[in-house]
């Protein structure tokens, strides 16, 4: 393999880094996902197990993808042989990347089709369905859910909003990291913050703050159950978006003088900070019309707009929300992008805008299989296995085996491939900080990841 070739991009400094890897982190689990599990699972006693996770275990395994792609300078696979060749170790270990830019291409291909809801409820929010759903309230939810069902099941509409994604995805991309992805997320995370405090604030005036904020922070240990626990562990590692390959081709544009550890801490409590404010943007809204807390996804696409409709300037505060709700899936799928964009860039010496077009075309390609598994094409059902279809097995396979097993393999890479003086050197740590983060990713984070891993596969 050859590990000689090297990006030659940098972020600008830090903080684009930092709004770069936040905004590939936060995406629509951080709108619903997080809230939800953390007021079903004892509030604030699961808040503060989620921090030790995130402190223990997923900052150390983010420092170490970070690492490999500073160290390696060049794309996942290239990267991780590359650091593997320099600490006198076999450049099979590409394998770690290549897996992350696998997963992180098989995530992308259903994950724009659900960015491709959001874009579409931006222009039912627009066009005033929620509030002419709401002028019967006797079938107001039937309304609303008929919306989602009817976009869901149509194969034109689909693929219409998830081209619009991934033209639009692969049109920042092609404009490279600096002109590119970089000012792209310059506006955007501060939009999409600014969004979320602002629909907080309006929440907080119309809806049932104080029930929203007990169910989010009482602390209740009673609550908080071994299975409460691997949640908190298996969240805190996903929604960092690692083993997806992004924090490595994301740490190869690091400017030399970067902290890795600095800015991976600042990156895990901007993520925390963002789905905490999503929560008291949500839930006092769903309090106050007596919805469901635990609706999943449905909670965005069926539940919210339902109480969009009634409320006080509904419409346009229902379109700003979808607004955001796009800012935030979309930040997430140009980083998913432009690893496959980068490898073809690098490896196959393609332009840059050559190469985020076949990438983009070929994500659109195996977006058709969710696309029409959702349609319910007969095509698409699996009679293998567990059943089901495409879409699901596609979901399965990246969550439950290879984001586990990639984080897995990062882990023992980062703690006992890598040379410890290639990791010092990199982090900048003291001897006695040094020894603990090295404990983390050799011991604490392997077998916490494979406890999540077993959970997963249904083993506890």
């Amino acid at each position: 393999m050859n590990t000689d070739t090297h990006v030659s991009n940098r972020w600008s400094n830090r903080y684009s880094y930092i709004l770069a890897a936040t905004g590939a982190a936060v995406g629509l689990g951080n709108l619903w996902k997080f809230p939800y599990i953390m007021g079903e699972n004892g509030g604030g006693a699961f808040v503060f197990v989620y921090l030790l996770c995130i402190f223990f275990i997923g900052i150390p395994v983010l420092m170490a993808e970070a690492v490999i792609g500073k160290r390696g300078r060049s794309t996942p696979a290239n990267a991780a042989a590359h650091v593997a060749t320099e600490s006198g170790r076999s450049s099979h270990w590409s394998i770690i990347g290549t897996m992350g830019v696998t997963a992180g291409f098989l995530i992308l291909s259903f994950y724009a089709v659900i960015a491709g809801w959001a874009v579409a409820y931006v222009f039912f929010a627009g066009s005033g369905e929620f509030s002419a759903a709401a002028a019967d309230p006797a079938t107001n939810a039937e309304t609303i859910g008929a919306l989602f069902t009817n976009l869901i099941t149509s194969a034109p509409q689909l693929l219409l909003w998830s081209s619009l994604t991934i033209a639009a995805a692969v049109f920042v991309i092609s404009k490279g990291v600096k002109d590119g992805l970089e000012n792209a997320i310059t506006y955007l995370m501060p939009a999409l913050l600014l969004l979320l405090l602002g629909i907080m604030f309006y929440s907080a005036v119309v809806g049932d703050f104080a029930s929203a904020f007990n169910f989010m922070f009482h602390i209740d240990f009673s609550q908080l159950t071994i299975e409460g626990v691997l949640v908190a562990l298996g969240h805190a590692f996903f929604t960092l978006s690692l083993a997806m390959g992004i924090m490595m081709i994301y740490g190869a544009y690091l400017p030399k003088d970067v902290s890795i550890v600095k800015t991976s801490i600042m990156i895990a409590i901007a993520d925390t900070i963002v789905a905490l404010i999503a929560g008291l943007a949500i839930y006092p809204i769903v309090f106050a019309n007596g919805l469901e807390p635990s609706a999943g996804p449905g909670l965005l696409f069926q539940t919210i707009p339902i109480a969009f409709g009634s409320m006080p300037f509904g419409d346009f505060v229902g379109t700003l929300f979808f607004v955001m709700v796009v800012f935030a899936a979309f930040t997430s799928v140009i980083a998913l992008l432009e690893s496959p964009t980068a490898y073809l860039v690098e490896r196959q010496n393609m332009s840059r805008t050559k190469g985020a077009v076949v990438a983009g075309a070929a994500v659109w390609v195996l977006c058709l299989c969710s696309i029409y598994s959702f349609a319910g094409a007969e095509w698409t059902k699996l009679s293998f296995g567990m059943g089901g279809d495409i879409f699901e097995f596609l979901d399965y396979i990246t969550a439950n085996i290879l984001l586990p097993l990639g984080g897995l393999l990062i882990s023992i890479f980062a703690g006992w491939v890598i040379k410890p003086e290639i990791l010092k050197e990199e982090f900048n740590l003291s001897d006695q900080h040094f020894s603990i983060v090295l404990v983390l990713l050799r011991y604490v984070a392997p077998l916490g990841i494979l406890f999540v891993f077993a959970n997963s596969i249904g083993l506890f």
